[in-house]
């Protein structure tokens, strides 16, 4: 019987493919085991009535062997073992093509291949190797997001595998493709970090094509190009490319580009002044200086430097010592004598 198995698993091979192989190897098993029980077990065993058979073949093939059912004759005992053998090859064959299939789906994750099932995630298309490993470790800093990291073909896997909160999504970042495969349309946030600018303006035209209302943040070089993006959408945020950690904070926090715009911006809604501490200032901490300044001019203190350097935002306790510099955001520069209340 086992000679026969073993033919008969050489053939089978050539013609059945995937979970046909284990099933059909199975099958052959039971029903050339059980006519064999059939002609070599006396009738009074009963153990090849077909009520009884299946619960013997089940558990014999599986090599459990509870015992309440079990051949009497030595023709039986020796089908019995054809069964233990046959139920190996087929748990054999069974686990290698569940291996085989867990590994296919694993190499495909890794290649980009496999749609993605994520949603309120980010999205970030584009990658640079150093560049954009930086960056994802800033997105997933407070792991309470998951990032859908799309790359060209020249990326063939996942650079980033070691991190389960990315996922990688392999093609033309510019298809509609790469846009379904990313969950695009159910995504909370798109990040473009393009080869140049009008890649980028590209990438942009499809994501905007995938999801109207999601937030996007684009990376460019030249800054005059957000003109041209806010043609595809007026609500998208632009950040100089070589500020890579405001492409961060506007994607996590957005808005915030805008705010450091309006900072650096001269003539905006704010600047940003200094103030050198005369003798006799009025205002002995930093949380003084900042409630005077905002609750007389609408202003807010920054940062105040002294002797071990500058501290932003410093504790609201801390000393302002004579000769230390206080910065702070305002419409117009306080001249000292308004802002010590005309001392």
């Amino acid at each position: 019987m086992p000679f026969f198995l073993h033919r008969f698993t050489r053939l089978v091979r050539a013609r059945l493919t995937g979970w046909r192989l284990p099933l059909a190897v199975a099958v052959f098993v039971f029903l050339s085991s059980w006519l064999a029980m059939a002609l070599v077990e006396p009738a009074d065993t009963d153990i090849a009535a077909p009520a009884t058979y299946w619960w013997y073949f089940l558990v014999t093939a599986a090599t459990v062997g509870y015992g309440d059912v079990f051949p009497s004759s030595l023709g039986g005992r020796i089908v019995g073992g054809y069964v233990i053998v046959g139920g190996i090859v087929t748990l054999t064959l069974l686990f290698t093509r569940l291996s085989d299939a867990l590994q296919s789906v694993r190499s495909r994750r890794l290649r980009g291949v496999v749609p993605l099932e994520l949603s309120d995630h980010l999205v970030l298309l584009g990658y640079w190797p150093g560049r954009t490993e930086r960056i994802l470790t800033e997105l997933t800093a407070e792991g309470r997001t998951e990032v859908a990291l799309c790359a060209w073909d020249e990326v063939p896997e996942n650079p980033v595998s070691d991190r389960p909160a990315v996922h990688f999504v392999r093609g033309d970042l510019t298809r509609e493709d790469v846009m379904s495969r990313a969950c695009v349309a159910a995504a909370r946030t798109v990040v473009i970090d393009g080869r140049d600018d009008n890649e980028t303006l590209a990438i942009a035209v499809a994501v905007v094509h995938a999801n109207p209302r999601v937030h996007v943040v684009a990376a460019v070089r030249d800054l005059d190009r957000g003109e041209n993006l806010r043609y595809v959408d007026d609500g998208i945020q632009v950040v100089q490319w070589h500020m890579p950690f405001l492409l961060t904070e506007e994607a996590t926090d957005p808005g915030i580009a805008q705010v450091y715009t309006d900072l650096m911006r001269s003539g905006g809604s704010g600047n940003t002044y200094s103030l050198t501490v005369p003798p006799g200032f009025p205002y002995a901490t930093f949380g003084d200086c900042q409630s005077h300044l905002g609750r007389e001019f609408r202003a807010t203190a920054l940062a105040l430097r002294g002797a071990d350097g500058p501290v932003l935002n410093p504790p609201w306790d801390t000393p302002v010592p004579v000769g230390a510099t206080l910065y702070y955001v305002a419409e117009a520069r306080i001249p000292l004598r308004q802002f010590t209340g005309g001392r």
